[in-house]
């Protein structure tokens, strides 16, 4: 049965202090929900953004039967819906695990793994990392500690484009060529058989909950671990797999400047001959709109709040685009995304969605309704932000509601530094 849970507020660590965490993360889940305004809101872990056919009308199915009728694409590729009714948990869970959606009732908070969306279909990615999150899923599935991780906790897997990397991963794995791997944990990394990768992967999450237990700070991420007491990917090498039975050990070997690749995400548009990139206008489709998605041979959903339509042709572009998705790079919409706001989160200051105004076609921008910025993009973005009293500020700048639109094309097109 699933349960609402309150808001568990952070308390902030003193300057230069370790973060102590004193509880388990509240992150939302599929078996887990949050209260929210607006209701109560699922959080639904998708590795690799990967949806069915099928999946893709189950959910459209869901959102409009039991919640608001939409659902948001999250920084992670996931899926929400909001607007959820009390008491109608069973009857969401069954429709879920009927699809397919919920392999693990334990497992399913920990299921965060990104993957290169395009890879395998536009020939630029040095392996179809997509297989990798598929068995990846598996093992962090069947492996009983790995529910002992927080629902924060981040695998990437990129494809060597560079698309990813960027996204905050805990553990990334970055293909070099179809036969070798770099995993990446705490700053150090070591070269791993393009066939061993997704062991690798677990292998990492393990020696990183190793390190978060002898700290003792109850670290959720490894960013939050104390100085000098972060993870050694090295001891990847002494993690036995269980699926073989404990009688081979990890083959790795470090790496001595491990730089992660750096790239765009791919733009609205074709990925090569049979399959499309879209985006969710502010992140958000509605049940429509995601059913506009089918017929696809499967639907990955991304990091950048769209989705890649594996199946579909160029002449597919027209039908999407009138169905209010965005299909083009020049669209003024790409890389627009806003937090839920008023009246869906209580501590907004203002319905974002409502003010959001694209500017001209540029830098992402996003738009928060209070300070927290949540699910803002990575790397370098326009911050709009909710003032009290009414106004916003772009990048710091105050600027009236009536001017925002001048102020973020100004800010979206205007020469910046990385954050």
């Amino acid at each position: 049965m699933l349960a609402a849970m309150p808001p568990v507020p952070t308390p902030k660590p003193a300057p230069g202090a370790p973060r102590v965490r004193e509880r388990g993360d509240a992150c939302p889940g599929a078996l887990r929900l949050h209260s929210a305004d607006d209701g109560h809101l699922a959080r639904l872990r998708l590795p690799a953004g990967r949806l069915t056919a099928r999946q893709v009308d189950v959910l459209a199915d869901a959102a409009e039967a039991l919640g608001d009728g939409r659902i948001s694409v999250t920084s992670r590729g996931n899926a929400e819906l909001r607007g959820l009714a009390d008491g109608c948990g069973a009857e969401l869970a069954a429709r879920l695990a009927e699809a397919g959606l919920l392999p693990s009732a334990t497992h399913e908070r920990v299921r965060n793994i990104v993957a290169s969306p395009a890879a395998g279909l536009d020939g630029l990615g040095a392996a179809d990392v997509q297989l990798w999150a598929r068995e990846l899923d598996e093992r962090l599935c069947a492996a009983p500690w790995a529910a002992a991780l927080s629902g924060r906790f981040l695998f990437v897997l990129d494809d060597g484009r560079g698309d990813v990397t960027g996204l905050g991963g805990d553990v990334t794995l970055v293909a070099v060529d179809p036969r070798t791997a770099l995993l990446h944990l705490g700053g150090r990394a070591v070269r791993v058989a393009a066939a061993d990768a997704p062991r690798a992967a677990l292998a990492a999450a393990r020696v990183f909950l190793s390190a978060a237990r002898a700290a003792g700070t109850g670290a959720w991420r490894v960013r939050e671990l104390p100085e000098g007491s972060g993870p050694d990917v090295r001891d990847v090498r002494d993690v036995r797999d269980a699926r073989r039975d404990g009688r081979e050990a990890l083959a790795a070997e470090e790496v001595s400047e491990p730089a992660l690749p750096q790239g765009p995400p791919p733009a609205p548009g074709p990925l090569g001959p049979a399959a499309l990139h879209v985006l969710a206008p502010l992140g958000r489709l509605t049940a429509a709109q995601l059913r506009a998605l089918l017929p696809a041979d499967e639907v990955r959903l991304t990091p950048w709040r769209g989705a890649v339509v594996v199946g579909a042709g160029p002449d597919r572009a027209p039908a999407l685009d009138a169905a209010g998705l965005i299909t083009r790079p020049d669209s003024p919409w790409a890389g627009v995304s806003a937090c839920t706001g008023r009246p869906g989160c209580a501590k907004s200051l203002a319905d974002v969605r409502a003010d959001a105004v694209p500017g001209r076609p540029g830098l992402p921008v996003h738009y928060s309704g209070c300070e927290r910025r949540c699910g803002h993009p990575h790397g370098d973005w326009v911050d709009v932000l909710a003032a009290p009293g009414g106004g916003y500020l772009v990048d710091g700048a105050p600027v009236p509601r009536t001017d925002l639109a001048p102020a973020v094309t100004t800010a979206r097109t205007a020469p910046r530094t990385t954050r």
